[in-house]
């Protein structure tokens, strides 16, 4: 959904206060969304849905004119000092309804938002971090560039300025007569005799339809701008999604993970053209596997971190050079792995996966019940060291349902440079 203005600036409204009203209006649109997308599944989501608006800050500023000018002295008052706290006024006051059933009052705006304008307020301010730092990919979009003029186009593409040079170099080349010239002749009449005056007559005459016959500016002077597509440049992304399917995930766990990288999905299928996912979950052992058997498939059995992160690492070597690619992963577990492979966990991230990642995001779940005071988990400690010392991740635990939205949000925000440099 576009908030678009295209009505003339009216009498006693200023065009700055009404871009602000503009951004202030589609702020409101995002929060709405936001707020509706927590309360919802995955696949309500995509469908779209109603948005309700509050009326509070809706109101389009305007001037008011006074319909004379007044002189008027504003006396001091005998209650107030300077600094003084004005009370508030009593309820039912400022001509608000003081009771039920009094006064009239209007119901919030109400949108009923399609599949694509529900996605983009939500997907607004989300973005890869650090992205296009590495090298770009082949051509792949096209933009547009100038190319030149045409003899013919849309009149909003005339190019006023070679026009005019075109113009006046056929003017100058078929000897066009120039004002100036007649203006003098016409001033000699005056100061001629009558034979004289004569042939300054029938040359002025002679000039004059000469000018006629060849115009200030003919049609075949007119140019416009030509415009044409371009390859672009896009630059190369790959994305890790990585699921512990072990035996120590519930089913809880499990679908807290699953909802966390269909949100992911979503996102980067919609933001992002050039941006390949590779899949990969792992019990003891990793496989890279489709998304219809990431998200569908069953799985179970004991747990080996360190295996899907060999995975990803091999994958890396064969197919994303990390001079080539702008590689993300992000991560869902429970957190349970051996302390026997504690130390080959932390050597793959350490050596082989941070060094080559823009961007890490680690997604601990937990039951719903969970009490918030337990320790942390092994691989939590783990990532929780590697943060400290500056490695390029980020870290959240989600126990519900409604916390996939937020935290989904707090990973994948748009940041500043100043926040990118303090994270």
């Amino acid at each position: 959904m576009q908030i678009v203005d295209r009505r003339l600036n009216p009498g006693g409204k200023s065009l700055e206060n009404r871009q602000k009203f503009l951004r202030r209006a589609k702020a409101l649109m995002q929060r709405a969304v936001r707020e509706s997308s927590e309360k919802k599944d995955i696949k309500d989501v995509l469908e779209g849905g109603e948005v309700r608006v509050p009326l509070d800050g809706l109101s389009e500023p305007s001037f008011q004119r006074s319909a004379r000018p007044r002189d008027m002295v504003l006396p001091g008052n005998k209650n107030f000092s300077e600094g003084d706290i004005l009370p508030r006024p009593e309820e039912g006051g400022g001509g608000s309804p003081s009771g039920p059933g009094e006064g009239d009052s209007e119901d919030d705006f109400r949108f009923v938002l399609t599949r694509e304008e529900f996605l983009n307020f939500f997907l607004d301010d989300l973005e890869l971090p650090d992205l296009a730092k590495r090298r770009l990919a082949e051509t792949e979009t096209e933009g547009v560039r100038r190319a030149g003029f045409t003899t013919s186009g849309s009149p909003a593409n005339i190019s006023v300025s070679r026009t005019v040079q075109l113009a006046m170099a056929r003017r100058v080349a078929l000897r066009r007569p120039n004002p100036a010239t007649i203006a003098a002749l016409e001033a000699e009449i005056a100061d001629s005799d009558a034979d004289r005056q004569a042939e300054l007559l029938a040359e002025i005459d002679t000039l004059k339809a000469r000018m006629k016959r060849i115009p200030y500016i003919d049609p075949i002077d007119i140019r416009y701008r030509r415009f044409e597509n371009e390859p672009r440049p896009v630059t190369q992304a790959v994305m890790f999604c990585l699921m512990d399917v072990s035996g120590s995930m519930s089913e809880h766990m499990k679908d807290l993970a699953k909802r966390f990288y269909m949100l992911l999905y979503v996102f980067l299928r919609r933001r992002y053209k050039r941006v390949e996912i590779v899949f990969i979950r792992h019990t003891d052992r990793a496989e890279e596997v489709d998304e219809e058997t990431f998200f569908r498939g069953p799985a179970s059995g004991g747990t080996l971190v360190s295996s899907a992160l060999e995975t990803m690492r091999d994958i890396i070597k064969t197919r994303y050079r990390a001079s080539d690619w702008n590689i993300y992963a992000a991560q869902a577990s429970d957190g349970d792995n051996p302390q026997s492979d504690g130390e080959t966990t932390a050597s793959l991230l350490s050596h082989s996966i941070l060094p080559a990642c823009q961007y890490f995001a680690y997604l601990e779940v937990g039951e719903e019940l969970e009490p918030f005071d337990m320790p942390s988990s092994t691989l939590w400690t783990l990532y929780e060291y590697l943060q400290n010392r500056g490695a390029p991740l980020s870290m959240r635990k989600v126990y519900s349902r409604n916390e996939i939205f937020p935290i989904f949000r707090d990973l994948f925000q748009r940041r500043s440079v100043q926040a990118k440099v303090s994270a």
